[in-house]
């Protein structure tokens, strides 16, 4: 039974993009389409991923707007099929278009319509990405008192967030995220917004919070985005970014598991050899879990997997070439990376490593001056991340100083910090500096209690670098534990002994309330006391406290 035109616009209206898509292409085998169809078949089409098909039915949607004398219809879908070009990297045929839409404009003296406006907004946008930050900021800054000269909320959010995006570039976060939120209530509160935009403002957003290393609010949409795209389950143009962004939190949380089984939805909604800006981030975040668990090969493939999709590979690569001994490749990895940094948030995120890398290389004027830079930005704003990392930059420093006292200070700061964002694997390697800094001031206890943490959150995650340093690193207790403890159990009557519950010797040692009951158990039977004071006295007894 052939498809009417009529179940091709009600599923549109729907928001069912296939069921749409499948069935203008159906009814266009069968009648002419009117440019209204061609148009929302362009957008559907956009919406499942079907490029070629979105293309085609724009172009001739833009076509048949101009065979009925209505510019404006023909200007409308040039733009888009302009901005849709330019977000995929094609920058020769997206300003062919934008050419094309300027001259309709100006033959048909409509130069004051929205469509005009959109194109401004898209070259302010190839400003950003080009690297004039300062440039966009201004553009954008002439652009925002016109949004209230038209009833276009495309526009509306289109200039906010380049601002927004542009202020940030600068490091004027504050005023960057006031111009992000703004944009966020029209995308939520406002079903005018385009589907196309709505996808594309969440995802830059998101984005936005991450430069600014706001992880709280970054998840928050991260979650709203992943709910959006969940209710149109065919949607492809923002999935993809969506699920590596989700990726990023849940490896950050120590979720690393569910990370990569993120990461593997990337591939699997956007093919075998996906080459666009998704794909690039997906195979950075690849490797990265592959980093972590000591898959050096296939790390290496996911990182060269990255580049080719445009996505740098660092500082991921400089330090697993850091792990292989190879300071000279890290090094200059990652200083190139730094010269090339566009935002100062791409230069904060590489921070932490040249830190590590150029302590590595000796080169200690270097590793300070990036662990001031960190400081002073952690300063500027309230950021927990950069304050951790700043933090610990500045805690390694004060042991290549030979401070001990202030290394363990910092370490302990940094510890805070990334306990407060839930960061288990930061936490624990910063667990193992500390367990340095306290061994080199005389308390082997206390050292041996931070490694014997660390080396439990490492087997957590599957961190089998770590693990194999922290072996090669830790040190025993020099006699075995009293009454036949084990040195987890040991570990546990420590912290029973300062009057701990065990919810908060779960929290402290990333253990569950049950197994901690289940090693205060094991710790009264076998030292023959049924109370938490006789257990307390036991440690004293035998100077475990």
């Amino acid at each position: 039974m052939p498809v009417s035109l009529d179940e091709a616009t009600a599923a549109f209206a729907d928001r069912a993009w296939s069921r749409a898509a499948d069935a203008f292409a159906a009814a266009d085998g069968v009648q002419d389409l009117p440019p209204e169809a061609l148009e929302q078949w362009g957008l559907a089409a956009y919406l499942i991923g079907r490029v070629e098909e979105s293309d085609s039915a724009r172009e001739r949607a833009h076509h048949a707007y101009l065979a009925i004398d209505d510019p404006e219809g023909a200007a409308r879908v040039g733009v888009w099929l302009g901005i849709t070009l330019a977000i995929r990297g094609e920058g020769a045929r997206a300003g062919g278009w934008f050419g094309r839409v300027q001259n309709l404009l100006d033959e048909n003296e409509l130069n004051d319509s929205v469509w005009q406006q959109l194109i401004r907004v898209s070259a302010g946008m190839q400003r950003l990405f080009g690297g004039d930050v300062t440039g966009a900021a201004e553009h954008f800054t002439e652009l925002l008192p016109l949004t209230a000269n038209f009833d276009s909320p495309d526009f509306y959010v289109g200039v906010r967030n380049g601002l927004g995006q542009a202020l940030i570039a600068c490091g004027r976060f504050e005023e960057g995220l006031r111009r992000i939120d703004e944009v966020m209530v029209e995308v939520t509160t406002n079903d005018r917004v385009s589907p196309q935009f709505v996808g594309l403002m969440y995802c830059a957003a998101i984005a936005a919070y991450r430069r600014c290393f706001d992880l709280r609010r970054a998840r928050e949409w991260t979650e709203a985005l992943s709910r959006w795209c969940a209710r149109q389950p065919d949607l492809v143009p923002y999935r993809g970014q969506c699920l590596v962004h989700r990726a990023e939190v849940l490896q950050l949380h120590g979720s690393w598991g569910d990370a990569s089984s993120e990461v593997e939805r990337v591939f699997r909604e956007l093919g075998d050899d996906p080459t666009d800006l998704a794909a690039g981030m997906a195979h950075y975040q690849r490797g990265e879990l592959h980093r972590l668990r000591g898959e050096q090969a296939a790390a290496e493939d996911s990182y060269r997997k990255a580049s080719r999709c445009g996505h740098d590979p660092q500082p991921g690569l400089a330090l697993m070439r850091l792990s292989q001994g190879n300071v000279e490749a890290a090094c200059a990895s990652v200083r190139r990376a730094l010269d090339e940094a566009i935002g100062l948030h791409d230069r904060l995120r590489l921070l932490p490593a040249y830190v590590d890398i150029a302590i590595a290389a000796g080169d200690v004027d270097t590793a300070r001056a990036a662990a001031a830079e960190l400081r002073s930005a952690a300063a500027a704003r309230e950021a927990p991340w950069l304050a951790a990392a700043a933090a610990q930059a500045e805690g390694r420093l004060a042991v290549v100083d030979g401070d001990d006292r202030a290394a363990l200070r910092l370490f302990r700061e940094a510890l805070a910090g990334w306990q407060r964002i839930g960061a288990p694997y930061d936490a624990a390697r910063t667990r193992v500096h500390l367990a340095s800094a306290c061994r080199a001031l005389g308390d082997d206890e206390t050292a041996d209690l931070e490694l014997d943490a660390a080396r439990w959150t490492f087997g957590q995650l599957g961190a089998q670098p770590d693990l194999a340093v922290l072996d090669g690193e830790r040190q025993t207790l020099p006699t075995p534990p009293p009454g036949g403890l084990t040195a987890r159990e040991t570990e546990v009557l420590r912290l029973v002994a300062t009057g701990a519950t065990n919810r908060d010797i779960a929290g402290e040692l990333f253990l569950s309330e049950k197994t901690v009951a289940r090693h205060v158990a094991n710790i009264f039977l076998k030292l023959g006391v049924s109370s938490r004071s006789a257990a307390t006295a036991f440690a004293y007894d035998h100077r475990l406290v």
